[in-house]
């Protein structure tokens, strides 16, 4: 575990030196959430088989349907800024860098999915306060998928 004591803080307002919020960054998790893996087991359930994080197409894709063309990116609302009440909270310490920092996620998730189109692909953005009515979010994977 790492302290929150810092000999020297990265700012007046941060609590970690720089190499200590590398470190708590760095656990924060990219692959295999549980959003990506509630999405998984349901599409998986519904009989659609997929690659997963194909680092050679745009935004490296959660799931990936080759046969179809098709790719699924599974976004935490927190970190891709997503519109809904714990998307839109923003961070107090720090404001500026974090502002900052999910403007270039927003920005990147949508190239990704601009790039993805233009090589004949097509996306769906799945958000983490979506996955909480599976019904909904079956009828969106096979509408999506068939």
């Amino acid at each position: 575990m790492v302290s929150r004591k810092a000999a020297t803080p990265a700012s007046s307002t941060d609590v970690f030196t720089p190499e200590q919020r590398s470190r708590v960054m760095g656990r924060v998790k990219g692959k295999n959430t549980e959003p990506e893996m509630t999405v998984r087991r349901l599409t998986h359930a519904l009989g659609y088989r997929f690659r997963l994080h194909r680092t050679e197409l745009p935004g490296s894709p959660d799931l990936v349907f080759p046969g179809r063309r098709k790719v699924i990116f599974v976004h935490g609302c927190f970190w891709h800024g997503h519109d809904c009440p714990r998307g839109s909270r923003q961070p107090k310490q720090n404001a500026d860098y974090w502002r900052a920092k999910f403007a270039r996620n927003v920005e990147r998730d949508r190239q990704a999915v601009a790039k993805l189109g233009d090589q004949g692909w097509e996306a769906l953005t799945l958000w983490e306060c979506e996955l909480k009515d599976v019904e909904a979010l079956k009828e969106r994977l096979e509408g999506f998928l068939s």
